[in-house]
């Protein structure tokens, strides 16, 4: 068991911001489900994590509970739940990450978040469907998720996969499949807060993939947020006498620019092999292929 453990932890410490955001949520899950069997022995009822974590429609609990629009992301209560969405963004997240860097898509993963709280709370606060169905809570990935889903696919919506009896689908193809059911569920009576916070996703998914291909980055607050809150977290060292200098770091920016490039250069040397064969190609177009592969 020790050694499961140790695994674990070293497949986290040493993972990517993708596997560090799957291990993040299955762990909060399963923390609630043991919180909850523990609240269920010894009766206790008066405290609920779900309303406690989970991000509620009514405006005078979440101003009380002003962190829930950060920490819903992460809760799921249902297995099915968390496994489907966690499917969803393995798969389109290793997509996001050929052209992005993990910096960019963690951002992007919490700005889609609180992109799905906010129309979720301004829906059930406006619209007057959504305003008789009265107070509620909503948690899960689903909003951060369809971000991650729409950015890739409206980034490289040429990007192709294999889908079961369909065979090779565009992956914008199922990026606006999934919007569309989720738009045309809305008044079914099912899951209402979730259809509305995954549009809210979708939406900031598609606005930064269209901006970023303009030269914007629409989540470079969120980076600087970020790092704030874990600088904050870090243990400050001794001033050193010592003079050191520093090499400018690569901006987030750039570094998506540079693998996006570095990509393009790969589909090119893949387009001529496939036309004319690998005896065809150049010996530095075999050696950027080699090298390619053991990435």
């Amino acid at each position: 068991m020790a050694t499961i453990i140790d695994r674990l932890k070293y497949r986290y410490k040493n993972g990517d911001v993708l596997v560090k955001f799957l291990f993040i949520n299955i762990v909060v899950f399963l923390v609630i489900k043991v919180i909850k069997v523990f609240f269920t022995l010894f009766n206790v009822y008066a405290f609920d994590l779900i309303t406690f974590l989970g991000v509620p429609s009514a405006l005078s609990p979440l101003l009380h509970r002003f962190w829930t629009p950060f920490t819903y992301m992460f809760v799921h209560e249902q297995f099915w739940h968390l496994l489907f969405n966690m499917l969803w963004l393995y798969w389109f997240g290793r997509i996001f990450l050929q052209y992005f860097s993990g910096r960019t898509l963690g951002s992007l993963y919490v700005l889609g978040g609180l992109g799905g709280a906010f129309l979720y709370v301004l829906a059930f606060n406006t619209v007057p469907y959504f305003i008789d169905l009265g107070p509620n809570w909503m948690i899960g990935a689903s909003a951060a998720v369809m971000a991650i889903v729409m950015g890739a696919a409206f980034y490289r919506p040429n990007v192709h996969l294999n889908l079961f009896l369909l065979g090779q689908v565009r992956i914008v193809y199922i990026a606006v499949a999934v919007f569309l059911l989720d738009f045309l569920s809305l008044g079914s009576g099912t899951n209402e807060g979730g259809h509305v916070a995954h549009i809210g996703g979708a939406i900031i998914g598609y606005i930064f993939a269209t901006q970023y291909k303009k030269g914007r980055d629409i989540t470079g607050w969120v980076s600087k947020m970020l790092d704030g809150l874990a600088n904050l977290t870090k243990p400050r060292r001794k001033k050193s006498r010592l003079k050191v200098q520093y090499r400018r770091a690569e901006t987030d920016m750039e570094y998506n620019e540079r693998k996006h490039s570095e990509q393009a250069e790969i589909d090119a040397i893949l387009d001529k092999l496939k036309q004319s064969g690998y005896s065809n190609l150049s010996p530095e177009e075999k050696k950027r292929l080699f090298d390619a592969s053991k990435k």
